[in-house]
């Protein structure tokens, strides 16, 4: 599962992903860096992902949280932050936005928890070169049908696969991350493309270290969320 992660105020992005963000759109590198940190990103927080527009790729803001377009309220967002890689082409929830609307999910570590209920330990998972991560994710669409004014509520989820190596030890679970070279493909491919992709995603180098517990409350906010302790 993922359900934190954090995009910080300062990332480096190699050479092969500036280039290819300028490539979809040659307004992307700016935008992300003139985004606002967060610290602690959580459910149903309005946040960047980066989605294909009427002729390129956009930034745009969504909520977190997958609420297709059948979808009688929005509740059914706080069970789809997530969608398993192993399923989220067959699964209703997911299906249609995996066919149409895949999306990338800028972020440079993400949170997980080990131990315990009540004695949990969270640990901040990033990349050691400090680069930009994008997540693969989905978006859509939803509007309150029992309301003929209601503007549409634009929502996404991060799928989420296997760990690796170094994340395995904190969890069984992390967030698809895709490489420089899947991102346009993901984006502007078929659906069988977009599956064949994720069946091939390298492994990401990362490492980690454990934070404050402060982290754990979805009200904490700051650079020192991420900063190591001791324990």
């Amino acid at each position: 599962m993922c359900g934190r992660y954090a995009r910080q105020l300062e990332f480096e992005f190699a050479e092969d992903q500036r280039s290819t963000l300028e490539r979809l759109n040659p307004l992307l590198v700016d935008e992300l860096l003139q985004r606002e940190p967060a610290y602690n990103i959580c459910p149903t927080q309005i946040q960047p992902v980066i989605a294909m527009g009427e002729s390129q790729a956009e930034m745009k803001g969504l909520r977190w949280g997958l609420v297709p377009s059948w979808a009688k309220d929005l509740k059914i967002g706080a069970h789809a932050i997530n969608a398993r890689q192993e399923t989220v082409q067959e699964k209703p929830m997911f299906r249609t936005a995996f066919k149409k609307r895949r999306a990338l999910v800028p972020a440079t570590g993400y949170y997980e928890w080990t131990g315990e209920p009540g004695h949990k330990q969270p640990f901040f998972i990033y990349p050691p070169d400090h680069r930009l991560l994008l997540f693969a994710g989905l978006w859509e669409a939803w509007k309150d049908k029992s309301d003929p004014e209601a503007e549409w509520v634009k929502t996404f989820t991060v799928i989420t696969g296997e760990p690796g190596k170094v994340s395995g030890d904190v969890h069984d679970r992390q967030p698809v991350i895709l490489p420089a070279s899947m991102w346009e493909s993901w984006l502007t491919g078929t659906p069988e493309d977009a599956a064949a992709l994720l069946a091939e995603v390298p492994e990401a180098e990362l490492t980690y270290h454990p934070v404050t517990k402060a982290v754990s409350s979805p009200k904490s906010q700051g650079e020192q969320l991420v900063e190591p302790i001791e324990i």
